[in-house]
């Protein structure tokens, strides 16, 4: 994916334009909660999902996406990665089975601008690290949320998201980040969930419009990640499972607000 160098800065009619965009993707994902059950195939989880967005009029984000690089554009309406799989995962035949989590991350697209949240279930029964996982990856997330403030850093995020892992015993991903989003799926500047002074040359500050995707991917494991012989899925290197989460916020004069809430 391609980002451009600048910040575009929203106004308050388009944050609520990305508002309505962003409630399609929560409704979507409280029906994947609803849905995610073992037996269940996740193709009929991506079937489920382009019919409510429909329904919503609106467009799936990621149907028909191309990236620079691979070959031919996502297939899917929906990413649905399993266990070991980072991102990407591609909706097919395979059916959940009980014991394993499931990373669902939607995007649509309405009036002209997008909103792009995921969120990670289990099925069934889950082992105790795999629960853990869950819960340290949400709380990553909500901690980065906490961190965006105006006046702030963008490296506030990335920071809080790190500490959080890390405290918690896992690695977070480094060869995926989180991006802006408005108009295009995927704006400047892209939001990593480290820091390491290289990184942030470019670390800029925290004002109102800007309009974030925050992402945390974190790994059981390594933070190590490769792709699959697909192109698209992602998966960790030691097979270890892994967990998404992720909202997509405004930047507002009094804070941040969530955008993908149903």
């Amino acid at each position: 994916m391609k980002f451009g160098q600048k910040i575009i800065y929203k106004s308050r009619r388009e944050i609520e334009k990305m508002r309505r965009a962003g409630r399609v993707v929560g409704q979507i994902l409280q029906l994947m909660r609803e849905l995610a059950k073992a037996g269940v195939s996740t193709e009929e989880l991506n079937r489920a999902a382009g019919e409510r967005g429909a329904q919503l009029g609106a467009e799936m984000a990621f149907l028909n996406y191309q990236v620079d690089g691979i070959s031919y554009p996502f297939p899917g309406n929906i990413c649905a990665s399993i266990d070991e799989e980072v991102v990407h995962g591609i909706p097919g035949k395979r059916r959940l089975e009980e014991g394993e989590i499931i990373s669902i991350d939607v995007g649509s697209r309405l009036d002209g601008y997008y909103g792009d949240a995921a969120i990670t279930l289990a099925i069934g029964e889950i082992s105790d690290e795999k629960q853990r996982l869950i819960d340290v990856t949400r709380g990553a997330l909500e901690a980065a949320i906490a961190a965006a403030r105006p006046g702030g850093r963008l490296s506030d995020i990335s920071r809080a998201v790190q500490k959080y892992v890390e405290a918690g015993g896992f690695s977070v991903v480094r060869d995926y980040v989180g991006h802006g989003v408005g108009q295009s799926l995927h704006e400047y500047p892209q939001v990593p969930n480290f820091v390491m002074p290289s990184l942030f040359s470019f670390d800029t500050a925290l004002k109102p419009g800007m309009t974030l995707a925050i992402e945390p991917m974190v790994n059981a494991g390594t933070h190590q990640v490769k792709k699959l012989p697909n192109e698209w899925t992602v998966v960790t290197r030691d097979r270890k499972p892994s967990a998404h989460f992720e909202h997509s916020i405004a930047i507002t004069e009094d804070g941040v607000e969530i955008l993908t809430l149903p």
